[in-house]
């Protein structure tokens, strides 16, 4: 089988670390059965470990969802969850024990950008087929789509979805004397033009901060609004095409001037959040459990309904169950539970993810929750509406997807250290060129 293990996948794992405050540390919580939950003396035991157990990785929303399965008497079995905080460590223990046929837990989750490689032929036999002709109509058809192999076989239920909006730092706004409400604001993020001619703008008038938090970030936003970036529709690799050039290009141009140069989630990049020193970052919603953990006493960061050029998805994730899995039923009745309405919404609530079940999107939206913290903006109907406008087409994802996204994220990375975009670009097309 394929073995996708080699490079770093999708950028949620390390999207997210800020928000749990612990870069460096594998596992970071963990939910136990015997938290004191009311009724927990009634569950039957599932087989000598006595639970179901699930790995997550960074936030899903799941840590009151898990209480709350385990305190009601009428649930049959506990649930113990662990929860790692990068995907790229746990895409590593996942591929080996799917390898050896041993050590995974009874649901595992599977970042977006990665899902491809485990649908390819040999590794989604490992896991369950958790088809149910019920569940068909619950997701959003893309998402619920992209956890499906060529011939039908579910091998994930969606849990969340990425849409983009835009958040800025409104007080950084003001200092370089630009409109600073979100209404007026959403105008600035209309084209990636007009979003880099103000980021120009920006660095003249306030020195000591940075238009761009991550240059990665602004290249994956642009890079999720191409049709064929790394694979053509029958998945040979193709990197010489004038799209991928093109956003490659115009980030290596803007890096050096507007950018920090830091990566998200590390100590420098939390660091430059929590002197005030950014003034833009691509924002889907898992992003405002970062923001707000990286710099939790700012009072001027916003959220603008718009993103250059439409839309875009960044993000996503599916719950999957290994064959390995000794309580395949039982498996498939917790993923199951957890991405219905209620609990999806509550997820939303905890950590921001989006739900991509539809029902969910529908309540929240009836909701119109606001937060505090964004000076009141509209989270939820920002976001259904950032939803509407993501072409569900863009970007195709092969098989090699995550692996070339990591050298692409590496090459715009070497740009951001005083490399030659040239020189950059040219390694990165060496670097694909060498994948097995």
């Amino acid at each position: 089988m394929h073995n996708p293990l080699s490079q770093p996948g999708g950028r949620r794992g390390v999207r997210r670390v800020a928000a749990l405050g612990a870069a460096t540390a594998l596992i970071v919580g963990l939910t136990t059965a015997c938290g004191g939950s009311s009724g927990s003396s009634s569950k039957t035991a599932l087989g000598p470990d006595d639970t179901l157990k699930i790995t997550t990785f960074s936030d899903f929303g799941y840590d009151k969802l898990v209480d709350q399965w385990n305190a009601d008497p009428k649930h049959p079995f506990l649930v113990k969850q662990t929860k790692i905080a990068d995907w790229d460590p746990w895409k590593q223990t996942l591929t080996s024990d799917l390898q050896a046929g041993t050590g995974l837990p009874d649901i595992v989750a599977i970042e977006g950008d990665s899902m491809p490689e485990f649908l390819a032929a040999g590794a989604s036999d490992q896991f369950v087929d958790l088809k149910d002709p019920s569940l068909a109509n619950r997701w959003l058809e893309y998402k619920y789509k992209a956890g499906q192999t060529a011939d039908g076989k579910q091998i994930g239920y969606p849990t969340d979805a990425g849409p983009e909006a835009f958040c800025y730092n409104a007080d950084l706004f003001k200092k370089a004397g630009f409109p600073s409400d979100r209404d007026q604001v959403a105008k600035i993020f209309s084209t990636w033009n007009s979003y880099f001619d103000y980021g120009v703008k920006f660095e003249r008038a306030v020195p000591g901060a940075k238009w761009i938090d991550d240059s990665v970030s602004v290249g994956q936003a642009m890079l999720n609004q191409t049709k064929y970036p790394f694979q053509t529709a029958d998945n040979k690799v193709n990197v010489d095409n004038n799209e991928l050039r093109t956003v490659f290009n115009t980030v290596a141009k803007y890096a050096p001037t507007l950018s920090t140069g830091a990566q998200q989630g590390t100590p420098d990049w939390t660091r430059d959040m929590a002197g005030n020193k950014v003034a833009t970052m691509p924002c889907p919603g898992w992003m405002f459990a970062n923001i707000k953990a990286a710099a939790p006493h700012s009072t001027g960061w916003d959220i603008a309904d718009a993103f250059p050029g439409g839309g875009g998805n960044w993000g996503g994730s599916f719950l999957a169950v290994p064959r390995q899995s000794k309580h395949q039923a039982e498996a498939k009745r917790f993923a199951n539970w957890l991405t219905d309405k209620d609990q999806q919404v509550a997820a939303f609530k905890a950590a921001g993810n989006y739900p991509a079940n539809l029902a969910s999107e529908q309540v929240l939206a009836a909701q119109n929750a606001t937060d505090a913290y964004f000076h009141g903006a509209p989270t939820s109907k920002i976001l259904a509406n950032r939803a509407k406008a993501v072409d569900p087409k863009l970007p195709y994802k092969g098989d090699k997807y995550a692996e070339v996204l990591g050298l692409f994220k590496s090459a715009i990375q070497r740009v951001d250290e005083g490399k030659s975009a040239d020189e950059s670009w040219r390694l990165f097309v060496q670097a694909v060129a060498g994948l097995s």
